[in-house]
């Protein structure tokens, strides 16, 4: 039996990660707790160790506390610990390596409280994938791991399909929660002012945009080789934000295509919405997300949009295409003929397409939808 309600809701919610560096499980959570504590909920962010650059952005009355481990699976002693001591009303954790030592530190604590995972990945490839001794370990842990926790929430809902079959769950297990997408704040950081000199001024020649760390998953060799046919075709320019370990690669492509001096890769910036509100398309090239905040957040500013149709997230944030053009995965054909599209038939997404977004991805609704889940039933 689960404790009184008044003490439930006097009691802390408790979010543990690894830590809370830039990526996009990481930001959920920052704004799920934020925008928790803002109702007046306690809330604790459990870290294994406190480091990222996401530490800046939780509100001053969300309680971090740092387990001072350097890796995940050393914090669990201390999870215990903190388990035993605050017994918060729930647990949700996010990342798989989190989600095994949290399902492990609940049922060593001996306390009363419930247990969530949110996935943001497919776990059928994640079985595949796996090779090494270490890593076939933790694949069967994590299968012990979401058949105990109370609620799997997925972030689509091809990715609750999959956990289904993948971990054979019951169907009342899986709960589908979309990313929150802060509107009220992505309006104002959209109106910031941008230093980019092909998006100030003269705005004649149109700027393609991409987001994304610098590595396999994003694709941005697709983009790159679209980009090129499209430039062949008309003047253009392509900015892509972020950083990873292919850098050095994709800025030989782009010398390889003869485009270089027409592509930028600054690197990783903390308001890319004031640039991607100046953009003519945004384009995501990916090989498979789980649910890609950037192309909501596009869709959101009013950005017309181009998608790989990846699993998952783009179909499902576009309803098949009704909301933008969707390509089929590593075809640089096809992607640059739905970019030219875009920029010779220049449109500002309707009113429609960004009041469905609003519906769908507004972080308060999500949100909502978090506490119906995590306080089901008491």
């Amino acid at each position: 039996m689960d404790r009184d309600p008044m003490t439930i809701y006097s009691s802390p919610i408790a979010f543990f990660l690894p830590s809370l560096r830039g990526g996009g499980a990481e930001r959920v959570i920052t704004l799920l707790a934020n925008h928790f504590s803002r109702r007046g909920l306690r809330v604790d962010i459990v870290l294994a160790q406190a480091t990222g650059s996401l530490l800046d952005r939780v509100a001053d009355d969300v309680n971090v506390l740092d387990l001072g481990a350097s890796r995940t699976r050393l914090a669990l002693p201390g999870l215990i610990g903190y388990l035993r001591r605050e017994r918060p009303a729930r647990v949700l954790s996010t990342l798989p390596h989190a989600s095994v030592v949290a399902s492990l530190a609940v049922a060593m604590s001996g306390i009363r409280t419930r247990h969530l995972i949110r996935e943001a990945n497919f776990f059928s490839e994640r079985k595949n994938r796996t090779k090494r001794s270490s890593e076939k370990a933790t694949v069967r842990l994590a299968t012990w791991t979401y058949r105990r926790a109370h609620k799997v929430i997925a972030i689509s809902q091809e990715m609750a399909d999959d956990l289904r079959n993948a971990l054979d769950l019951p169907g009342e297990k899986i709960v589908t929660i979309y990313n929150p997408v802060d509107l009220e704040l992505l309006r104002i950081s959209s109106r910031m002012a941008v230093n980019h000199k092909w998006l100030v001024g003269d705005k004649a020649v149109p700027v393609i945009l991409g987001i994304g760390r610098l590595e396999a998953q994003k694709d941005f060799a697709t983009l790159l080789r679209a980009f090129a046919q499209v430039r062949s075709r008309r003047d253009c320019r392509l900015i892509i934000f972020g950083e990873g370990s292919l850098r050095y690669e994709l800025q030989t492509l782009a010398r390889k295509l003869g485009v270089a001096e027409h592509v930028d890769l600054p690197g990783f910036v903390n308001n890319p919405y004031a640039y991607l509100c100046r953009a003519s398309v945004f384009v995501l090239s990916s090989a498979h997300e789980g649910m890609p905040n950037a192309l909501i957040e596009a869709l959101a500013l009013g950005v017309p949009v181009v998608a790989t149709d990846c699993r998952s997230g783009p179909a499902e944030i576009l309803e098949g295409g009704r909301w933008g053009r969707l390509t089929p995965v590593g075809d640089a054909s096809t992607m640059a003929q739905a970019i030219y599209e875009a920029l010779t038939q220049p449109y500002r997404v309707k009113y429609e397409v960004m009041q469905s977004v609003r519906e769908r991805f507004d972080l308060n609704k999500i949100a909502d939808r978090y506490l119906e889940v995590l306080f089901d039933g008491q």
